[in-house]
């Protein structure tokens, strides 16, 4: 009886029709470089949509993209990418995007709809020149529930990914890498939990590119110039409960900035999360009052600044400071809400050849506990006659505790059991 069931069972499951695998060159793509494949590859979308969704297939190649593409609910347009193509551009599956230069804000490369998801790709702008700048639209744009990123090169955007201009919930980004020039990652109108993991910002994307010499010699300088004059890696809106791990910018002006927009304020936790050689790694204008930011693992280099209007606490656990040349204060805090440093290492402050303090509290409350301060001979801290409250203890001040403290604000400070050698 059972044997019978079986084979029944057996015959059942190889009589069933296979799934059609739906492929863009099936639907007129050529991916030579050279013919626009905009409307072929929309029309493997369209038909996938047909079909209740599925997989879009882009095989290795190089498709010319001059317009802009939809992807529809529940689709995903996957191309072939195994692993990062960080100077090999041409492997796998390569975009070359040519429409809209100089139209900031025109229709993005990758529209993404509700639960749908682009994978395994590599884009290009071919025109754009790091001597020569060019605005152009969103590379991928998404809005409503569960849009996805993944495994995806973004060589040389103008502006990266962006999850903010509609409201989405549940956004996932993982394995990003590229040279976005203007803003890598922007997050907004999300009312619920997104997801940011295994992203890496480094102008060696483009600088190293095999397809393109543009950002070479001459065109790296200018290119590492820009970036630092305009590149924010990561702008943080409106979001609840934000995940963000693993996740890198290098050379920016500013690398993680969180704002108020007219949809709300950010709260967001970040764990081995870091801001490489730049002015401000971190600028917290706005956080959410009752749960704010929290960064733990993180690296940092070169300062963080806490704006005025900042209301949320912002908690640093396990995180390491490190200067540039530039690099005055490694902390300046003028929030009204409270910001804390626990486990953290502190070296280079006053590295501009100045006398700056590490820790600049100009208001709101810092509490600073079990922390080392490896630079001798500079201030610590600087309490401004605004603070609300310091508590530093259990500390290392390497070469004695050096402390600015306003006279209004001397019955704000604690200190206690810290080791001053």
């Amino acid at each position: 009886m059972h044997q019978a069931l079986f084979s029944v069972l057996l015959i059942l499951t190889l009589s069933a029709p296979a799934t059609a695998k739906i492929s863009v060159l099936d639907h007129g793509a050529k991916a030579d470089g050279k013919t626009d494949d905009t409307a072929a590859v929309q029309k493997a979308l369209d038909a996938a949509a047909q079909d209740r969704g599925g997989v879009v297939e882009m095989p290795k190649g190089i498709y010319r993209i001059e317009g802009s593409l939809n992807i529809p609910p529940g689709v995903c347009l996957s191309g072939e990418w195994q692993a990062p193509h960080h100077a090999n551009t041409e492997h796998g599956t390569l975009i070359l995007a040519t429409g809209y230069a100089g139209k900031e804000d025109g229709a993005p490369l990758i529209n993404l709809q509700q639960s749908s998801c682009i994978k395994g790709v590599t884009i290009f702008y071919p025109d754009q020149d790091p001597k020569a700048v060019k605005a152009y639209p969103w590379t991928i744009q998404g809005r409503g529930m569960h849009g996805s990123v993944i495994d995806v090169t973004l060589v040389n955007p103008y502006k990266g990914i962006d999850f903010g201009t509609h409201p989405n919930e549940l956004h996932y980004i993982s394995n990003v890498f590229g040279c976005p020039l203007k803003l890598g990652i922007f997050i907004d109108k999300c009312t619920d939990i997104g997801r940011i993991e295994n992203v890496h910002f480094n102008p060696h994307a483009w600088g190293r590119c095999s397809f393109n010499d543009k950002a070479q010699g001459e065109g790296w300088t200018a290119l590492c110039q820009y970036l630092e004059q305009n590149l924010i890696g990561f702008e943080i809106g409106k979001t609840d409960w934000e995940y963000m791990s693993n996740c890198f910018v290098i050379f920016p002006k500013i690398g993680l900035r969180f704002v108020k927009t007219q949809a709300g304020e950010p709260n967001v936790v970040l764990t081995q999360c870091g801001s490489d050689i730049g002015p401000i790694a971190i600028q917290v204008d706005a956080s959410q009052g009752h749960a704010g930011l929290a960064f733990s693992n993180c690296q940092i280099m070169a300062t963080v600044k806490i704006g005025p209007e900042n209301r949320g606490p912002v908690k640093f656990s396990n995180c390491g400071f490190w200067p540039i040349g530039k690099t005055a204060s490694q902390a300046i805090l003028e929030g009204k809400g409270t910001t804390i440093f626990q486990s953290c290492h502190f070296a280079g402050w006053a590295n501009d050849g100045s006398n700056a303090p590490c820790v600049d509290i100009r208001s709101g409350v810092a509490l600073i506990q079990a922390c080392d301060f490896a630079n001798t001979g500079k201030p610590q801290l600087k309490v401004g006659p605004k603070a609300e409250g310091v508590s530093i203890s259990s500390c290392r001040l390497r070469g004695g505790q050096r402390f600015e403290v306003a006279d209004e604000a001397r019955e704000m400070i604690q200190a206690g059991l810290n080791l001053p050698r």
